[in-house]
C-alpha cells in the first residue's frame, strides 16, 4: 500500500494537527511527546469521515435535516439525530479508509505481541478537548474491540454519535457549524482503578490542590453515574491529602471473559468500601498532573487509569487530558461535591450520592 493518506501514529501527531485528526488524537500526540505515559496507538483523520459522508452520498441529507434544527426545540434536535443516524449506520465504510485501518491495527499487534489486541476506539472531534469548547460526555467510545473488522464498525459508530442528540445541541449553542470527526485507537489499558483528576481545586480555583476522583475498574461507571467514585483532595505543595471521602462502589466494569467489550460486574464485598487508592497511587497522580500541567502550561482535567497486576509508576497511564475550561466562583464547603460531580453539572448530567 502507498503512503496512508488517513492514518498517523498518535506519536507523530501535535497541536497544530488537530483540524485534521480531532482535538483527543493531537492532545494525545503532545502528551507522548513530553514523555507522559499514554497508551500507543494510532489516529484516523477528519478527511476519512468526509469520505465516508461523500461515499454515502449524505450530505445534503445531512445539511437537510441540521437545517431544520431550532437549538431551544429538542423534538427538532432529536429527530434529526434519529434521521442521520439511521442514514449513517447504513452507509459502508470507504474500502480506503478499512485498508488502511487494517494497516496501522497490524502495525499496533505487532507492537503489542499479539494478532488482535483489544483496543479502545476514541472519538476525536474537531475542537473536542480544546479551550474554548468541550464535548465531554457527548461523543462516544468503544472499549475491548478487537480485529479490523470490529475496529471499523466502532470507528462509523464514533462518527454517529457526532449526531447524537446532546452533539447536536451543544453545536448549535456554541455556534460550530461544521462537525467531523478525528478517532483515536489505543492498546487497552486493563484498568484495575480509573478516573479524573483536575490539577487545580475545581471548587475553589486554588492551583495548590489537586483534586481526584477514582473507583474501580474501567471509567464507564463513574461516567454512567452508576458509582459515587472515592474523592481526594491534595496538596501539590507537601502532598498531604486535605480530603478523603471513600464511598460504596457497588459496580465496576472489567473486560468480558469472551476478550471483546466490557461487562458490569458486582464489586467484591469486601472492595466496595475500600479506598481504590492508596498514598503511593495518589503520590504518582499528583506527579502525573504536574507533569501534564508543565506541558500544556495550564490547569488541566486529566483521565488516567491504573493497569491491573502492574507496578506503579509504570502502571499509571494519562487516557486524555483537556483545559479546564470554566472554573466556577469560590464556593463554601456546603455548596462543593466532588471534582466528578462538578464535570458532570458542567453538562447537564447529575451526580448520585451515596
Amino acid at each position: 500500500m502507498s503512503e496512508p493518506r488517513h492514518t498517523r501514529p498518535l506519536a507523530a501527531l501535535r497541536r497544530g494537527d488537530s483540524r485534521a485528526f480531532g482535538g483527543k488524537s493531537a492532545t494525545l500526540g503532545e502528551l507522548i511527546a513530553a514523555q507522559i505515559p499514554v497508551a500507543p496507538g494510532f489516529a484516523l483523520s477528519t478527511d476519512a469521515f468526509h469520505a465516508f459522508v461523500r461515499e454515502a452520498g449524505l450530505d445534503g441529507m445531512i445539511a437537510a435535516e441540521l437545517s431544520r434544527v431550532s437549538p431551544g426545540d429538542v423534538d427538532s434536535v432529536v429527530a434529526a439525530s434519529h434521521a442521520i443516524g439511521e442514514a449513517m449506520r447504513s452507509g459502508p465504510v470507504p474500502e480506503l479508509v478499512r485498508e488502511e485501518l487494517a494497516t496501522a491495527y497490524a502495525a499496533l499487534a505487532d507492537e503489542a505481541g499479539m494478532p488482535e489486541p483489544p483496543v479502545a476506539v476514541r472519538s476525536s472531534a474537531l475542537g473536542e478537548d480544546g479551550e474554548d469548547a468541550t464535548f465531554a460526555g457527548q461523543l462516544e467510545s468503544y472499549l475491548w474491540i478487537r480485529g479490523a473488522e470490529h475496529v471499523g464498525d466502532a470507528v462509523r459508530d464514533c462518527w454517529v454519535s457526532l449526531f447524537g442528540a446532546p452533539a447536536i445541541a451543544y453545536r448549535a449553542h456554541v455556534g460550530q457549524d461544521e462537525p467531523a470527526m478525528g478517532v483515536a485507537v489505543q492498546l487497552m489499558v486493563d484498568a484495575e482503578v480509573s478516573g479524573v483528576l483536575f490539577t487545580c481545586n475545581p471548587v475553589s480555583g486554588d492551583p495548590s490542590m489537586v483534586a481526584v476522583n477514582a473507583s474501580w475498574g474501567l471509567g464507564l461507571a463513574v461516567v454512567g453515574g452508576e458509582v459515587s467514585p472515592d474523592d481526594f483532595l491534595v496538596s501539590k505543595v507537601t502532598g498531604e491529602v486535605v480530603r478523603e471521602r471513600v464511598h460504596v462502589k457497588e459496580v465496576e466494569y472489567v473486560p468480558d471473559a469472551g476478550g471483546r467489550g466490557a461487562v458490569r460486574v458486582d464489586v467484591p464485598e469486601e472492595r466496595k468500601v475500600v479506598a481504590c487508592l492508596d498514598r503511593a497511587a495518589l503520590e504518582a497522580l499528583v506527579d502525573v498532573g504536574r507533569w501534564v500541567e508543565a506541558a500544556f502550561g495550564s490547569h488541566q482535567d486529566v483521565e488516567w487509569a491504573i493497569a491491573r497486576g502492574r507496578g506503579l509508576p509504570e502502571g499509571l497511564f494519562v487516557l486524555q487530558s483537556r483545559p479546564v475550561t470554566g472554573l466556577p466562583e469560590r464556593r463554601s464547603p456546603a455548596e462543593s461535591s466532588t471534582a466528578m460531580g462538578l464535570v458532570m453539572s458542567m453538562f447537564g448530567a447529575g451526580e448520585r450520592k451515596t
